[in-house]
């Protein structure tokens, strides 16, 4: 048996996915369905059971005490922009560390979404260590907490544990995010509805790791797959690009004829945006993963081509 938890979400349903296509289809999903659009996702994906995560808190060694093969912990509140803190704390917090000890308790290996939004504006580097590490917002905040908390335990912790922080994630299954959908998301949805895509002024300057998520996916089965490694790993493609690039590559995969509209900087984002990410893959390559990230072409036109075809989602034929 297998746990993914936000397995209803983004990366969760793909990582599920992963799974299935690996013939792995004893698993059970933890989530819940607020948002129920987030049901498309699981249209095309094959499991066991479908477990509220609120059902589950307090109970998590129940679960765990009767075996599982590992927990993927991809459930979180994702909304950077999310102003409750004491929400953020009892959803990315709380509810990680409980999970946490029932798999140390039961030796369950345990991989979880950290995220690359910890080393705010990312003037100090992207190496995964305390000294580069600056949230800008309590979301990067519950996040480097975890990191933290799992890192003081590390060293006493006789199972796999394992975090991977996350980069910018694109890619299908994304549909219910709204706001916090990638932008290559938000740019097709602007071509298809009114013919252009909107770029903030000064999006040439803009430039982060983008990172598709089946990346993401194969990083998260690589780490299920050398059970020597543990600690906390950047997982982004360790390259840069634009905003700009990818406006123009949406463009390319949707006919080529849209035009690109360029609109004032939001100001409430102003000093809570990442202006520039890049993974450090140093540490990652150190415990022998030597894994090859697809290319921002390559990705966005696959991707691209999913939306036109589909609308993002991935279909039970598949």
């Amino acid at each position: 048996m297998y746990i993914v938890t936000g397995g209803a979400g983004f990366i969760g349903s793909n990582l599920v996915r992963g799974l299935n296509r690996e013939g792995i289809d004893d698993i059970i999903i933890v989530d819940d369905l607020e948002n129920g659009e987030k049901h498309l996702g699981l249209n095309s994906l094959n499991f066991a059971d479908f477990i509220d995560w609120r059902d589950l808190q307090g109970s998590w060694s129940s679960l765990l005490e009767d075996g599982a093969e590992a927990v993927f912990h991809q459930g979180a509140c994702s909304d950077t922009m999310e102003a409750n803190g004491r929400y953020m704390m009892e959803a990315n917090f709380e509810s990680s560390k409980e999970t946490l000890h029932a798999c140390l308790d039961t030796e369950t290996p345990f991989f979880y979404a950290s995220s690359a939004s910890v080393y705010g504006d990312g003037e100090r580097g992207f190496e995964e260590h305390v000294s580069c590490e600056a949230p800008l917002n309590v979301y990067a905040y519950s996040k480097f907490l975890f990191d933290q908390y799992v890192r003081r335990l590390l060293p006493d912790v006789e199972s796999q544990v394992a975090g991977l922080r996350y980069f910018n994630v694109f890619g299908p299954q994304e549909n219910h995010k709204g706001r916090m959908a990638s932008v290559i998301f938000h740019f097709h949805k602007q071509i298809a509805e009114k013919g252009e895509l909107n770029l903030f002024e000064g999006s040439e300057e803009f430039v982060r790791d983008f990172i598709h998520v089946d990346d993401v996916v194969a990083m998260n089965l690589w780490l299920l797959e050398n059970p020597q490694v543990s600690g906390v790993y950047n997982c982004g493609t360790g390259k840069a690009r634009s905003f700009s690039d990818l406006a123009k590559l949406v463009v390319d995969g949707t006919g080529g004829t849209a035009k690109v509209a360029t609109v004032p900087f939001p100001a409430a984002l102003e000093g809570k945006y990442q202006a520039y990410t890049c993974a450090d893959l140093t540490r990652l390559r150190a415990v022998g993963c030597q894994h090859e990230f697809l290319t921002l072409e390559a990705g966005v036109t696959s991707y691209v081509e999913r939306l036109n075809q589909t609308g993002g989602l991935y279909l039970r034929s598949e």
